[in-house]
């Protein structure tokens, strides 16, 4: 089990690195994934929360961890020459890292209730 643990850490560890630099980095060098840029910022942060939450599974706060970090690396875009920030963009990482700390939350009770009935 602590094999596993430790194997999500280092993931979520090169998830983040992976985010930054996407976020800062040149703007030529950026993989897409062939959809529209919303989707694709909203499936990213999505996947890190819920990610976060099975390390740490205390989901609203990882949210009120995670918010400011997305509109923080949105805003951050502002230093980059090549690259403007989108209050758009922002406002949709923010709601993928509140659906999955809503969903992370939903399973857990769920799973809860079913260990006390």
């Amino acid at each position: 089990m602590f094999a596993g643990r430790t194997a999500l850490w280092w993931l979520l560890a090169a998830c983040g690195a992976v985010i930054v630099y996407a976020t800062l980095g040149p703007a030529d060098w950026q993989v897409r994934l062939g959809l529209h840029w919303l989707i694709e910022h909203f499936l990213v942060f999505f996947v890190l929360t819920l990610l976060v939450c099975l390390l740490w599974p205390r989901p609203m706060l990882v949210a009120a961890l995670m918010l400011p970090v997305a509109v923080g690396l949105e805003a951050a875009q502002g230093l980059t020459p090549d690259r403007t920030p989108d209050v758009a963009t922002a406002l949709v990482a923010a709601a993928a890292v509140a659906a999955a700390a809503l969903l992370a939350d939903l399973g857990l009770r769920l799973r809860q209730k079913g260990r006390s009935a």
